[in-house]
């Protein structure tokens, strides 16, 4: 062996440094020769040869075939023989160079069957795109009504007492005396009456407009005109149908246009949110149909729709927020309840799939095992696509037909890695250093 860097042979320091790297050298290598031979059978050359070997030319005498104990794979023999640990036979370990960065590893066939080792064929079929994820029931915020006053006053004849209350559409809820509403019938009468003269139809139309934008109901302004008598309140009613989830409005109490009175939400229909990962986005779109349960009704299902995606990500769980439409006749969908929600993407037709066991990833890596016959099993890279349920979609590396291991294809791809290890240093033929007298 040599080094870059001596001393010289007169010098002490040199002597004693030459002792020293001889010695762990020696150490060294006896240690990888016990780690590659177990203890209970002769060493394949004396340790005094095997000290003088770098650690490539060890590693190169390890390329050849050798024959190995299928449990027990630190028993390595140059002829066939039986384990003296377990007492199986040993089988011929043969490492094939190919080129391939995984190589193909042979397996005898009561190895395959020890290992339980199962594959599966390649094949091209239909996938449905599908998301499941989960949601929160919400209101529908097309289907809210906020009631306000148009014209300052006092509530009176409050019909409405509690938040929750059920009502319909037109239904009464209080009542309001306002003098700005009292003083526009004064002018409707008065329009609508004799002293209008010629300007009456011009003067009636603009009277009864005003009524109506301070939400003086037809019906009133028709009693109005015919019993020629102002009303010292109007009454307000439900614009549409729902429960009261906000109640501000007190008897006797004093309210402005800006005062929020009553708030209805109608629960016949309901929105679901959920949130899609950033790798399934593609996969929904508008429309689309969309399964939901709720813990609090166990058994039962719910069909809605994918009505809108909005445009931003979360930055934090890189999910999008999507929204969907839910029918709710019977009001069994409270608002805050929790759903598991199914979305269906519709099919991918034609697509090379295999299955989900046989996939290994590494993270840096997605590789599948393929069997190529006859005991042989070669590690494949591959590209994959959309998952569903047990089933892969493979974009790239694989055919239709190709044969993938789903059961022991873990102990094959280390197999092989292995093998790939000992390849590359096999190859590696460059001297790792040179000794020049002086340096």
């Amino acid at each position: 062996m040599s080094f870059g860097m001596s001393l010289g042979t007169g010098s002490p320091a040199g002597g004693r440094l030459r002792g020293f790297h001889g010695l762990a050298l020696v150490l060294a290598f006896a240690l990888i020769t016990a780690a590659c031979d177990h203890a209970a059978t002769p060493p394949s050359e004396p340790l005094a040869e095997a000290a003088d070997d770098t650690a490539l030319e060890h590693a190169r005498k390890h390329l050849d075939p050798k024959y190995v104990c299928p449990m027990h794979p630190q028993i390595v023999k140059d002829g066939p023989g039986t384990c003296p640990i377990c007492g199986m036979d040993l089988v011929e370990r043969a490492m094939e160079s190919s080129g391939e960065a995984y190589p193909a590893v042979n397996i005898s066939a009561a190895m395959v069957q020890n290992m339980g080792v199962r594959t599966a064929v390649a094949e091209r079929g239909t996938l449905w795109k599908y998301v499941r994820t989960v949601g929160r029931v919400a209101y529908d915020e097309t289907r809210i009504a906020h009631i306000h006053p148009r014209a300052e006053g006092w509530i009176e004849g409050l019909e409405v007492r509690s938040e929750g209350e059920p009502v319909t559409r037109g239904q009464h809820l209080a009542d309001l005396y306002a003098p700005d509403i009292l003083s526009a019938q004064v002018d409707f009468l008065i329009a609508t009456g004799p002293e209008g003269g010629a300007t009456r139809p011009g003067r009636v139309e603009k009277a009864r407009n005003l009524l109506r934008l301070l939400d003086v109901p037809d019906a009133i302004i028709r009693d109005i005109e015919e019993a020629r008598v102002t009303r010292n309140t109007v009454p307000v009613r439900a614009p549409i149908s729902g429960i009261i989830t906000q109640l501000m409005a007190r008897e006797g109490m004093y309210v402005r246009k800006d005062t929020e009175m009553f708030t209805i939400a109608d629960l016949s229909q309901v929105w679901v949110m959920v949130d899609v990962f950033e790798h399934q986005i593609d996969w929904i779109a508008p429309g689309q149909t969309a399964e939901m349960t709720v813990p609090a009704h166990p058994g039962r299902t719910w069909e809605g729709t994918v009505d809108y995606l909005y445009p931003e990500l979360d930055p934090d769980t890189r999910t999008l927020r999507v929204r969907l439409v839910f029918p709710n006749p019977g009001l069994e969908l409270k608002p805050n309840m929790f759903a598991d929600v199914a979305i269906y993407g519709g099919p991918e037709r034609d697509v090379l799939k295999i299955p989900r066991p046989a996939l290994i990833v590494t993270g840096e890596r997605e590789a599948v095992i393929k069997a190529l016959g006859d005991g042989r099993f070669q590690p494949v890279d591959v590209v994959t696509g959309m998952q569903r349920g047990d089933e892969v979609e493979v974009l790239s590396g694989l055919e239709t037909g190709d044969e993938v291991v789903v059961s022991g294809q873990f102990l094959i791809d280390s197999e092989s890695s292995l093998q790939a290890s000992f390849m590359r240093m096999s190859d590696d033929t460059t001297p790792t250093g040179t000794a020049h007298d002086g340096h």
